[in-house]
């Protein structure tokens, strides 16, 4: 696994290639490398760059996304909803639920309205790691088993913060935490309250630093 910025990480395993919310634009690394699939967690643009994945895009590239968003790629375009799942070369990928309910736009409206956006569950070679999404804290969160990796967001504003995103890691017992989605905001209170009241780990990735599931 592979921070390339933000909430994009490249995922390498049984042999294939993942990229989950290539980022449109600022600081982020350009992918390389073709894609066996792709996940868009929503269509905003800091998650969702239909150019970035037209170019890693094969003629067998699977692209999962969300419906408001789906029709901004051409060829194998998929959609999940929260709970639905599908395999694909062994890879199971589950969506589930990302949202706000306490951090809302000037109109009241909330950034990421329930239904707008998912989080993924993919489980390759025995191993699950769980993409978040941007969302708040949110009791669907408790569900969540047997998760290896959780990639947490914490930057707040949008979505969590260092303290909500501590509480959310405590809830699904992860192995190993890793926050993203930071806006540069230093993940010190996130790491230090999970490692406290757990034994979940906590990697701070830095920019294109690769991190191997055990």
């Amino acid at each position: 696994m592979r921070l390339l910025g933000h909430a994009s990480f490249q995922i390498k395993a049984s042999g294939k290639i993942i990229y989950v919310d290539l980022k449109k634009y600022g600081k982020v690394v350009e992918p390389s490398e073709k894609a066996d699939i792709v996940l868009v967690t929503h269509g905003h643009a800091d998650h969702c760059s239909p150019d970035k994945i037209m170019k890693v895009q094969k003629e067998d590239t699977v692209i999962i996304a969300p419906d408001n968003c789906s029709k901004r790629f051409k060829g194998d375009v998929r959609s999940l909803k929260p709970e639905e799942e599908t395999t694909i070369d062994g890879i199971k990928i589950r969506a589930v639920e990302a949202y706000n309910h306490k951090r809302f736009k000037p109109s009241g409206k909330p950034w990421h309205p329930q239904g707008y956006g998912v989080g993924y569950l993919i489980k390759v070679e025995d191993k699950t790691i769980y993409h978040a999404g941007d969302t708040d804290l949110i009791p669907e969160m408790k569900k969540l088993e047997s998760v290896d990796v959780a990639l947490l967001p914490t930057g707040d504003k949008y979505t969590m913060d260092n303290a909500e995103a501590a509480e959310a890691a405590l809830l699904i017992k992860p192995k190993v935490a890793i926050p993203m989605h930071t806006w540069e905001k230093d993940p010190k209170e996130f790491k230090e309250r999970v490692e406290t009241n757990s034994d979940t780990k906590v990697a701070v990735l830095e920019l294109v630093e690769e991190f191997s599931i055990k």
